[in-house]
């Protein structure tokens, strides 16, 4: 199914839910009681803005007595995805967001991976994949990455752990490459990157990757990823939690300028690791 026809989709949920709803004479403010999330949830949910979990979408169909038609329509919608179904409703939102803020702790950012080093990463945690199945992965990854060169870019900061420059994902050649990549991005203002070194120690969030998200008409949300799983806070409390590690993160990395000079340092190191192999 194609992004339009899938979004449209997804407008028809909206549009049944709302539908019924109304029939049930039943405000969105009280169905969001019902389900446990915030009457303006549902209103996002009506509009196609945001895509409930399946829990969310069980609890609807018990509380509008729909025996199960939108936990089925979610079921499809998810099963035609392209993503895995962890990630779905995160890529969903990428396409809405109007800033992000990555914090990755051992692996390069997904919206900064160059096709090589995506497909380093692929290999090494699928040895016995097809050429089809890795080409797959890394065209879906370079299709994500194509909002950040839309002239409506997204406001984007990263903060890398000096890990994810240090070990080398691939040959020497891709670490160079994909190092390159991320300090002609930050030279041509397209990004904002820092690097958080080895000498800050401790820090917030060690080990898990996270994303904060900010829209235009929504509230922000924050996305965290685990070994194949994912999660999606929207409770405003733990987003401002996750912004106030974040914030701690940003305190504690290089500055801008420094953190620029050290990624192309790293590159030059594999540049000349691979003349002397």
């Amino acid at each position: 199914m194609a992004n339009g026809s899938r979004q449209a989709a997804w407008e028809f949920f909206g549009a049944e839910l709302k539908r019924r709803r109304e029939n049930a004479g039943i405000t969105q403010v009280e169905l969001g009681s019902r389900v446990f999330v915030s009457g303006g949830y549902i209103g996002q949910f009506e509009q196609a803005i945001r895509k409930p979990q399946r829990d969310v979408a069980e609890r609807i169909d018990e509380a509008l007595q729909t025996d199960g038609i939108f936990e089925r329509m979610w079921r499809q919608l998810i099963k035609e995805q392209r993503y895995a179904e962890y990630f779905a409703h995160a890529a969903e939102l990428e396409r809405l967001a109007t800033r992000f803020c990555d914090w990755a702790p051992a692996v390069m950012p997904g919206l900064l991976q160059t096709p090589a080093y995506t497909r380093a990463i692929y290999l090494a945690s699928n040895p016995l994949a097809t050429d089809q199945y890795i080409d797959q992965m890394v065209g879906l990854r370079q299709e994500r990455a194509q909002i950040l060169a839309d002239a409506t870019r997204p406001v984007y900061w990263a903060i890398l752990h000096e890990t994810v420059l240090r070990v080398p994902v691939g040959s020497s050649a891709v670490m160079a490459e994909q190092l390159d990549h991320v300090a002609t991005m930050v030279r041509e203002r397209k990004v904002l990157v820092q690097v958080l070194p080895f000498s800050a120690g401790a820090h917030p969030q060690m080990g898990k990757m996270m994303t904060l998200m900010q829209f235009e008409d929504a509230p922000p949300t924050a996305y965290t990823e685990g070994v194949f799983s994912g999660s999606l806070l929207d409770d405003p409390a733990v987003v401002n939690q996750t912004q106030a590690d974040y914030d701690l993160l940003r305190g504690a990395a290089l500055s801008l300028e420094a953190s620029l000079a050290l990624i192309e340092s790293v590159a030059e190191d594999y540049r000349r690791c691979r003349r002397t192999t």
